[in-house]
């Protein structure tokens, strides 16, 4: 049988990338010449994927300042201020806030789909960041003359645009990154923020027909950066009952860097509901060891023996790097690690070809 499997995004950058961009900011580099950095990492991240085998790929968001905040770039009504993102090894990410109307996106997914579909023959999926985690941007304060109804509006509005603009540009799938769902159970244990950015999330995956949704997926995990996270703590039972309610066809969760993992299969066995395909993290991005594929074999068929086979496919934990700053993953290790999971899935699938034979 034919196990479907995916990355999720991001792959660590170039160094000399990761300079370039730095040169950039501090004025000790022009436009074009980081436009060139941009365009090689590209082209060389792209190559690398074809290498792995991978069935789809993804741009690894190398022009992408972040997975999170691609989309406001160049915002001129942002400060410096919002909302703070603790990791559980003390550093922390803090998101801008906004400080007048109206709200725009600057960048839309579509034009990194455009430009990776002309560097590859392979499918190309697109990674978005959801609404809820911009609607983090409003401040808790009014902004006078730009009510937070209007700014929710234009919200979902720019979301759905983003969304339809990337399926209608080609991509394979569209996967909105909802790495906030775990951190707001942990900031409300009673489960009413997550409610409340379920809801959001919502509003804009039902403007979109059954069948566009079946082209679209949730990824979920507790945060990964500079090899640490934001809410591992928090456990599935209580994020699943609420997650699969989102209007998706797929959903792509954190599971190979879980100490229970059996509770988790548990949880998604309970709250699965049909229609909806589940890609399982067979690869810990936040472990420096490469995974042997003969591992990654053995953890998706342990997730076979409780989750029906055919809403069953396997992922990455997370992305590999999903802050362009980021350097804790070498280019070389994710390969690798992308590489064993295409290889882990392959063995999975003639395991289970060979015990379908003698059945």
């Amino acid at each position: 049988m034919k196990i479907q499997t995916e990355p999720i995004g991001s792959i660590p950058r170039p160094i000399e990338l990761q300079l370039g961009m730095k040169a950039f900011a501090a004025g000790q580099l022009n436009e074009k010449d980081l436009q060139q950095l941009f365009d090689a990492a590209l082209v060389d991240t792209i190559k690398r994927f074809e290498e792995t085998g991978s069935p789809v790929i993804t741009d690894g968001e190398q022009t992408k300042p972040s997975f999170a905040t691609y989309p406001i770039a160049g915002l001129k009504n942002l400060a410096a201020g919002g909302v703070e993102i603790p990791f559980a090894d003390g550093h922390t990410r803090q998101l801008p806030k906004l400080t007048a109307g109206p709200f725009r996106y600057q960048v839309h997914a579509d034009s990194y789909v455009k430009k990776a579909k002309q560097l590859s023959h392979l499918p190309v999926k697109q990674a978005v960041i959801s609404a809820s985690a911009l609607s983090l941007l409003y401040p808790q304060a009014e902004i006078e003359g730009y009510p937070r109804k209007q700014f929710i509006e234009d919200l979902i509005n720019e979301a759905e645009v983003d969304i339809r603009r990337s399926l209608e540009a080609g991509a394979y799938k569209v996967q909105v990154d909802f790495t906030e769902a775990r951190l707001s159970l942990k900031l409300d244990p009673s489960g009413g923020l997550l409610k409340s950015f379920i809801d959001l999330n919502n509003q804009v995956l039902s403007r979109f027909t059954e069948e566009e949704r079946k082209r679209i997926g949730v990824h979920s995990c507790p945060g990964g950066d500079h090899d640490s996270t934001h809410s591992a703590d928090v456990s599935y039972k209580d994020l699943l009952p609420l997650l699969f309610q989102l209007k998706a066809g797929n959903f792509y969760l954190e599971f190979a860097g879980e100490k229970d993992k059996n509770s988790v299969l548990q949880a998604i066995k309970e709250n699965i509901r049909p229609g909806q395909h589940i890609f399982l993290g067979v690869i810990n991005v936040l472990d420096p060891r490469i995974e042997r594929p003969e591992e990654v074999k053995e953890t998706f068929l342990e997730a076979a023996g409780q989750i029906p086979l055919d809403q069953l496919g396997t992922t990455d934990d997370c992305g590999f790097s999903p802050f362009a700053d980021d350097t804790s993953t070498s280019r070389e290790i994710a390969f690798a690690k992308i590489r064993s999971r295409i290889e882990g899935t392959r063995l999975a699938e003639m395991a289970l070809d060979k015990t379908t034979v003698f059945v």
